[in-house]
């Protein structure tokens, strides 16, 4: 595939998960759709939106409910889209959010693979390619990233390194929809810092490519390590994506006891 064909199924899915037309994330200003239910969307969304927004560098397109389109038209109105993603802007629209029950939850930044850097890298460490059944043993929380036990079925294809037969890093794909796999990677503590993290990271999404699947990556913003890994795996930026989030959800995640 090229950069450009990936893209395009990249837009095509946010597509379907927004339930909006791809060219919407070309045009000059905002678009603001109704959020409904797609069976083919992204399989970790919560459908239907209450409000989510999504940017590829040229406006925003935003996926609401009725009762919070009137706020979504607000704010994008106010500021430009470069900005919408991060405070103090996200201030405003989490207060505009809160007498709703809502407030700015996830905000993240998502990679696609670049084929003109993307190449397998090599370690010091013997690797391995894992299949579905081979996960099993490792739905713990040292390969959290990596894998999903909520959604152990989706977990479809994974790169492995190994020190004298002990697992020490993994990279796992989830088909979270029908063309694109996410990729996650966890690397033991003592094995950090050794360039693990994007041997397994490109040697897993060249994997995902040979079966004609596009990869994808998350982080948040702050993740510096993460982001740091996708770019030295051959990934770069490609769109953010903004989700409001019930209140009380919000106070789940941040309760210290979880």
């Amino acid at each position: 595939m090229t950069n450009q064909q990936i893209l395009k199924i990249a837009k095509k899915q946010s597509a379907i998960d927004l339930n909006c037309s791809p060219t919407d994330f070309e045009q000059a200003k905002p678009v603001i759709v109704s959020a409904k239910i797609s069976q083919k969307a992204r399989k970790y969304l919560q459908q239907p939106f209450a409000c989510c927004m999504v940017y590829y560098g040229s406006n925003i397109v935003a996926s609401v409910s009725p009762e919070f389109e009137v706020i979504a038209q607000s704010y994008l109105a106010a500021y430009a889209p470069e900005f919408c993603f991060e405070p103090p802007h996200m201030h405003a629209l989490h207060e505009a959010a809160a007498p709703l029950g809502y407030g700015v939850g996830m905000v993240s930044e998502y990679w696609l693979p670049d084929t003109k850097k993307l190449q397998a890298q090599d370690c010091a460490y013997e690797i391995k390619v894992l299949q579905h059944a081979d996960f099993a043993p490792y739905y713990t929380d040292e390969w959290a990233n990596a894998l999903c036990k909520k959604r152990a079925e989706l977990d479809v294809l994974g790169v492995g390194a190994y020190e004298n037969g002990r697992l020490i890093g993994l990279a796992g794909s989830s088909a979270d929809c029908e063309e694109m796999w996410q990729i996650g990677v966890d690397v033991l503590p003592e094995y950090r810092r050794k360039g693990i993290a994007s041997v397994l990271t490109s040697r897993l999404a060249l994997a995902i490519l040979d079966r004609g699947k596009v990869p994808f990556y998350c982080c948040a913003w702050s993740n510096l390590n993460s982001a740091r890994n996708a770019i030295r795996s051959g990934f770069r930026p490609a769109w953010a994506e903004l989700h409001l989030t019930k209140l009380e959800d919000i106070a789940k995640i941040n309760r210290k006891d979880n």
